[in-house]
């Protein structure tokens, strides 16, 4: 197999930023303690609850972006853990400012592809899997990079307990039909009420609702054996 066929199909634009002195701060003081590097082709198994230091229901943020609802949930949910991860440097920065300011212990921010890490959390050990606005990807021959397709979601499926909730969103209407038709395909999900969509308002929701974009919010749970 060649390197470039070995490469994981990426799911995310591979976009760079500046960080100002805040974010660059925090990646000094905050990053040490409460920050994971992902790297593609590791497959260690990782240890959640030394992790955190605590054994407590957890939640994996995929894409959390600038971080803002992340630090949001956190706060009012002290006793949930959550795992965020983002490949954006700026959105690192960010919470993990946010996290310092805030004293969020609660919180660890990974850098790197959210599948990859995915692959080394362990079976039946998350609470719940927020993916919140991932990239739509919306030209057709672009649609093998959209996050939320079959083998995916079998992955993210399987990293939650039983009764565990897979809760999406996104601002693409195309990508919610999409979305829907692969979580109901799914064995082992079954949909959750629409009452359930509990979650801040993201700054990518803001910028969908000003275009006059509709949202669209699905909600699966891990079926019980």
């Amino acid at each position: 197999m060649s390197e470039t066929s070995a490469r994981p199909i990426r799911t995310f634009h591979p976009r760079r930023g500046r960080m100002g002195s805040r974010h660059a701060e925090a990646m000094t003081h905050v990053w040490p303690a409460y920050g994971l590097t992902v790297l593609d082709g590791d497959r260690t198994p990782l240890d959640l609850e030394t992790l955190f230091g605590r054994e407590a229901p957890r939640v994996l943020e995929i894409g959390f972006g600038m971080g803002d609802a992340t630090a949001e949930m956190a706060a009012a949910d002290p006793g949930r853990d959550y795992l965020a991860v983002e490949v954006h440097t700026p959105g690192i920065g960010n919470l993990l400012a946010l996290v310092g300011e805030r004293g969020l212990t609660n919180v660890r921010v990974a850098h790197g592809d959210a599948m990859e890490l995915v692959h080394r959390i362990p079976e039946s050990s998350l609470d719940a899997v927020h993916v919140f606005f991932p990239d739509p990807w919306p030209k057709a021959r672009h649609h093998k990079r959209r996050l939320i397709q079959p083998a995916n979601v079998a992955l993210l499926r399987d990293r939650l307990r039983a009764g565990g909730l897979l809760h999406c969103a996104t601002d693409w209407a195309h990508y919610a039909e999409s979305m829907a038709e692969t979580l109901e395909a799914d064995p082992g999900l079954v949909a959750a009420p629409d009452d359930e969509a509990r979650r801040p308002e993201t700054k990518f929701e803001r910028r969908g609702v000003a275009s006059g974009r509709e949202i669209f919010d699905l909600m699966f749970r891990r079926g019980y054996p």
